[in-house]
């Protein structure tokens, strides 16, 4: 009969507690996250993911990456989750049926960083458009991540809005890297050139050199993340019910207040926004 008392403990406990009780009495319950670079490198996931996995059991393996290969991945079934920060992208993901159940989570902004020494002359402009055509007329070193991330797809964004083609120029002033946040900040440090970061990253990057601000507070540089669980109708293998709860634990509140928790030098990294869902 002690098998059976077990089992039947067991369901009474689900029955109880809900779908997160079942889920935590899983043992080696995980889901694969496919997210941006900015989330992994600024500790976020360090510092958030403990909180979720002691709350219900169920490790987050987390695949850091650009904004556009997450998608991809979530396009392919490689991943059960998405948290990114593309509108455009994430939209379309979710119009084409791969993902359901979009999210915002949260946000912060995005930031125009250079030599102190300015030799395009950008340094206290608000207005992020400008800065880059006059970064284009200076034909000043820029680095960009061209990796097809969030971030650099709102870099590109700001350059068609200027009328400025980097792709003609690629290679002379503007330098194309294909690689994440860190390597591109570390890239523009070591060149003394001018580069596009997310906040989070930069409030955590540590080997600076002389880059230092200089554009920020124009709302094009506004930067939304949302979740999106990857469609289990079109891949089978999707853990749709551990991935919800991982969605539901972003926007609950004691998730949206560890968001806003999160600091680096007393600055907050990203602020929690969630607004339900799209």
């Amino acid at each position: 009969m002690q098998p059976l008392r077990g089992v039947l403990l067991f369901v009474a406990l689900a029955l109880c507690c809900g779908p997160g009780a079942a889920h935590a009495a899983d043992a080696g319950a995980y889901i694969t996250l496919a997210s941006t670079t900015s989330t992994q490198a600024s500790g976020f996931f360090d510092y958030f993911l403990p909180g979720f996995r002691d709350r219900t059991g169920i490790e987050v393996r987390v695949i850091a990456v650009g904004t556009g290969q997450a998608l991809k991945l979530g396009e392919n079934g490689d991943a059960d989750v998405l948290l990114v920060h593309d509108r455009a992208g994430e939209m379309k993901f979710v119009r084409q049926g791969y993902g359901v159940d979009r999210r915002e989570v949260m946000y912060n902004d995005f930031i125009l960083v250079g030599p102190q020494s300015d030799p395009a002359g950008i340094a206290g402009s608000t207005d992020a458009v400008d800065a880059v055509g006059t970064i284009a007329a200076a034909g000043a070193p820029f680095v960009s991540r061209a990796d097809d991330s969030g971030t650099h797809r709102a870099e590109l964004r700001l350059w068609d809005e200027a009328r400025v083609n980097v792709r003609a120029v690629s290679g002379t002033w503007y330098k194309e890297l294909g690689a994440g946040m860190g390597a591109t900040l570390n890239t523009a440090a070591g060149l003394g050139a001018y580069t596009m970061t997310d906040r989070a990253t930069w409030l955590s990057f540590r080997n600076r050199a002389d880059l230092v601000l200089h554009t920020q507070g124009d709302r094009r540089l506004f930067n939304q993340y949302a979740t999106i669980l990857v469609n289990p109708g079109r891949h089978k293998h999707v853990k749709a019910a551990e991935a919800r709860a991982f969605m539901d634990y972003l926007v609950s509140a004691e998730g949206q207040r560890a968001i806003g928790a999160y600091r680096i030098g007393g600055e907050a990294l990203f602020f929690p926004n969630a607004g339900g869902r799209q």
